[in-house]
């Protein structure tokens, strides 16, 4: 089996954990297997109306073994001719309906079907219409699994359909189109006995008895999509979300109304490698009943319309990427709320995920300028920007002038997020793309460390200070390269640069054969990763930052500091501990559904693999241990007995590009009232009277190149000057 059945059976014994066996079974026996006889039909035409009917004739339909059907590699042959529609009947005989206890239908299908038993509807998916027409197409694709190694879809299904004696299985298969290269039709009917009688057959080699899932200590998470459709990579298709969520110390029972939500959703399968493990990853929005957005509260998260139900198949302890955002939520940054749950998609269960925020511009998520199309010149353009560096295309990024230091043929890009890139404005592209390109080029200048000219100008060096430790204590190879955000307010909110918030840690906390992260000992740096040729190329950023003493120190600070409280081991065990102790009932479904334990799946791990979920917890913190043990050895820098949040000066000023062709900005902390621009020889060339602005539009087309000082006066009576080129 496939794990656990959302079920309507009513005859059920529930355990400790929430897991219900069906009552006074003794055995299992299969009355329908899919190398029986079957008698078939192509559809070219439509079939009789009582071709679901015991009395039909199908003595004209041809008889063949099963499964029926081509192309996969499973199927009996000879293979059938490729077609939009097939059409099947098997005949059995039950001695007495009072023995059965459980149905379960079995089926592996390609593209789309609609089963009956005695002219009774038991089972459909991926196909509308009471009777679809011979020619219907199936909604979407949907791949055969066994020919794969997997396990057909099951359905638990009402006895009532069942008669003494004959009875007729009809089922109609359905193809995504024409011309497509697959269909299969694999067919089981499986009994549960009460009694020790053996009236029929064994039941296949892959069957296990059935769990039904009741309840549990999670919230739980219903999603139906229409006619049992498949959900896509993209788009997002429409269906129905319930969520089941009684309170921390109640118990949830798929019985009880859905009282946290119950409507429609947008959803789509997310992610990229993560997307093509067997547990999926979904991308979620909230909408009501037109298709628009609709902004709720999901188990106690603030009011939005985009949400993420992320997958665990490739964390086996489910809190590697939710321990990376309660530890940089702690330090003071926002990182995505998150809840675990119990997921179903299709009546099938899922497994555990953790219900998290999208990360978006939001008052109660990232919580910068919204940044409208048209916001396009002064103090609305400066912010707010959210960007990462990710896997790109031409469409959705822009290349880094800047390669890494010890790579120069390597290309570092940056994925534009919020605004996507479908909404971002041309001018508002040459905004942050001049911006993030004048810092990386003072970075790499000559003058980096200077407090009033260098790095610090351009980014909230505390914020990237955090995001740092995250990424080590972690020993995340894509905390640099991958998933990794960053975001710019508009200048009269700060302005700076600000590193995070953190994602995407299910790679991290383990020992993996990737770059330099494959040792066991504890040791390696993630934000080497760059001298691995990984991709996507992340930039050097963190190589040039710690050749200054001042980020080092106040790095070295910080985290010693927090190794005292947020980091020591006592503190980071106590919240695993509590997660162990939340998900110890869910996760024997979860591992029911999914059995991975002792088995090397998702990220290439170098460990051992234990077989159990405290086996996986208790490596989980060993890996820990030994990795703070390695970074109190090795941090860079030396402690410092200052204040580290203290601002390294009272004004924040800058002017980018840097070296400038046409437009240069110029921007502060505190409001601008003039600006003053002088050339090489002291002669000023440019008086600007603005009317107290954060961010300042120079047009300097008409300048000859060379060097030039902008000199400007704050709403306070500061001066402050910079230099900058004309190319």
């Amino acid at each position: 089996m496939r794990g656990l059945l959302l079920s309507s059976v009513i005859l059920l014994i529930i355990g400790s954990a929430g897991i219900a066996q069906t009552e006074q079974i003794d055995h299992y026996e299969t009355v329908i297997h899919a190398s029986d006889l079957w008698r078939f039909s192509i559809g070219d035409t439509e079939p009789d109306t009582n071709w679901r009917d015991l009395s039909f004739n199908d003595s004209l339909w041809t008889e063949q073994t099963g499964a029926i059907g081509y192309g996969d590699g499973d199927d009996s042959q000879p293979e059938i001719e490729p077609c939009i529609s097939l059409y099947l009947r098997k005949k059995f005989t039950i001695i007495d309906t009072a023995n059965i206890k459980t149905v379960i239908f079995h089926i592996d299908y390609d593209d789309a079907f609609v089963a009956y038993i005695n002219d009774i509807e038991i089972a459909r998916a991926n196909i509308s219409g009471e009777h679809p027409a011979h020619d219907q197409e199936a909604d979407s694709q949907h791949e055969a699994s066994m020919y794969q190694g997997g396990l057909p879809d099951d359905f638990i299904i009402d006895k009532g359909c069942l008669k003494p004696g004959d009875n007729i299985m009809a089922v109609q298969v359905h193809n995504r189109s024409a011309t497509s290269s697959d269909m299969s039709s694999a067919t089981y009917l499986t009994l549960g006995i009460s009694d020790t009688s053996h009236a029929y057959r064994d039941t296949p080699d892959w069957f296990e008895p059935p769990k039904v899932f009741t309840s549990s200590n999670l919230p739980i998470v219903i999603i139906t999509t229409e006619n049992g459709v498949d959900i896509p990579d993209e788009p997002k298709i429409t269906a129905n979300m319930k969520i089941i969520h009684n309170g921390p110390s109640a118990r949830n029972y798929l019985t009880d109304q859905a009282n946290i939500y119950n409507g429609y959703i947008g959803i789509e399968i997310r992610g990229s490698y993560s997307a093509r493990l067997p547990q999926k990853p979904y991308g979620v929005e909230t909408r009501d009943s037109e298709g628009n957005n609709l902004n709720v509260s999901l188990l106690s998260l603030p009011e939005e319309n985009d949400w993420i139900l992320l997958a665990n198949y490739n964390d086996k302890v489910f809190m590697r990427n939710t321990l990376a955002f309660h530890l940089f939520r702690k330090m003071g940054h926002y990182s995505s709320g998150a809840n675990f749950c119990e997921v179903f998609v299709n009546n099938e269960y899922q497994g555990i995920y953790v219900l998290i925020e999208r990360i978006k511009r939001d008052r109660n998520r990232v919580a910068i300028a919204r940044l409208d199309s048209d916001d396009n010149a002064g103090d609305s353009l400066t912010g707010g920007y959210i960007f990462k560096t990710d896997y790109f295309d031409e469409t959705d990024s822009w290349k880094s002038s800047y390669p890494p230091f010890d790579r120069p043929e390597a290309e570092v890009y940056f994925v534009y997020h919020d605004p996507e890139p479908d909404e971002i404005t041309i001018q508002q592209k040459d905004y942050i793309q001049n911006f993030v390109y004048t810092f990386e080029t003072v970075l790499h200048g000559n003058n980096f460390k200077d407090p009033a000219e260098g790095y610090r100008t351009f980014i909230d060096v505390n914020s990237f200070i955090d995001y740092f430790i995250i990424g080590e204590i972690s020993r995340d190879v894509d905390a640099y390269k991958k998933s990794r955000y960053l975001y710019k307010d508009r200048d009269d909110r700060g302005g700076l640069l600000t590193s995070g918030p953190v994602w995407d840690y299910d790679w991290a906390w383990k020992n993996i054969a990737e770059c330099l992260v494959d040792q066991t000992d504890g040791s390696g740096w993630a934000y080497r990763i760059n001298d691995c040729n990984p991709r996507p190329a992340p930039p050097a950023w963190m190589v040039r930052l710690l050749e200054d003493d001042y980020y080092a120190d106040r790095l070295h600070t910080r985290y010693f500091t927090l190794r005292e409280t947020l980091l020591s081991e006592n503190y980071i065990f106590n919240y695993i501990d509590s997660i162990h102790s939340l998900l110890d009932e869910a996760q024997e479904r979860h591992y029911d559904k999914w059995p991975i334990l002792g088995i090397n799946v998702g990220a290439p791990e170098v460990d051992y693999q234990p077989d159990t979920y405290q086996g996986e917890v208790d490596k989980f913190k060993a890996w820990i241990s030994l990795r703070l043990s390695w970074l109190d050895n090795n941090m860079p820098g030396e402690f410092i007995h200052t204040d580290i949040d203290k601002p390294v000066q009272n004004i924040t000023y800058r002017l980018f590009p840097n070296p400038v062709k046409d437009i240069l900005y110029c921007e502060a902390s505190k409001q601008i009232r003039q600006i003053e621009v002088y050339n090489s020889t002291g002669s000023l060339v440019k008086n600007i009277i603005v009317n107290n602005k954060y961010s300042v539009k120079i047009p300097v087309q008409d300048l000859n190149p060379g060097i030039y000082v902008a000199r400007a006066k704050t709403n306070t009576k500061e001066v402050i000057t910079g230099r900058f080129i004309i190319e």
